[in-house]
């Protein structure tokens, strides 16, 4: 299985990774704040749909090496979003962004491989190319902490990986993925 995201429309981008089931566990760290925290963002959600789901990003709580973050993330980041699906213990899906006018949809889905859970990340009406190229390593980046905690082992440090995967995805960019 390619790590890489891979662009499914022109505002589109698909993640894929196959984690340690069972299923349940994998979706309490899609959905349970002190779990979720461990690999992407930290905080509530009223697991239906029109609730609100409250991420707080603070690097320094990854489960990965010790990593310098850049200035602008240094106080961690904030985002509340929407439930837009919600189907126990298969399909999250959520708003994405801080504009209003620019929304995009993140949305999770799991299924069952034998002792295994395929996650299925398909990130949706991304405005821009821009937004694209911004989403695409950090994602990566973050499933690969998801995959590796999973698995009982540290991640890579978050920072170095993201700014060796934002340069790839540039590149891959530059050419059709």
């Amino acid at each position: 299985m390619d790590n890489y995201g891979n662009l499914i429309a022109p505002n589109t981008i698909q993640f894929k990774r196959l984690l340690p089931g069972p299923i349940e566990r994998v979706w309490a760290y899609l959905t349970e704040s002190d779990k979720r925290s461990k690999w992407l963002a930290s905080g509530d959600m009223e697991l239906r749909v029109g609730g609100l789901a409250h991420l707080n990003w603070l690097h320094s709580n990854l489960d990965a090496a010790p990593s310098e973050a850049p200035e602008r993330y240094k106080n961690g980041h904030s985002m509340t979003a929407t439930i837009t699906r919600c189907e126990p213990p298969r399909v999250l899906g959520y708003t994405w962004g801080a504009r209003a006018d620019a929304l995009s949809e993140v949305v999770f889905e799991l299924s069952e491989q034998g002792d295994d859970v395929l996650l299925v990340l398909t990130h949706n009406r991304l405005p821009n190319a821009n937004d694209l190229l911004g989403i695409s390593g950090g994602w990566h980046t973050h499933l690969d902490i998801l995959v590796e905690h999973l698995n009982s082992r540290t991640s890579p440090a978050f920072w170095e990986k993201h700014a060796r995967l934002h340069a790839e995805y540039q590149a891959r960019m530059a050419t059709p993925l």
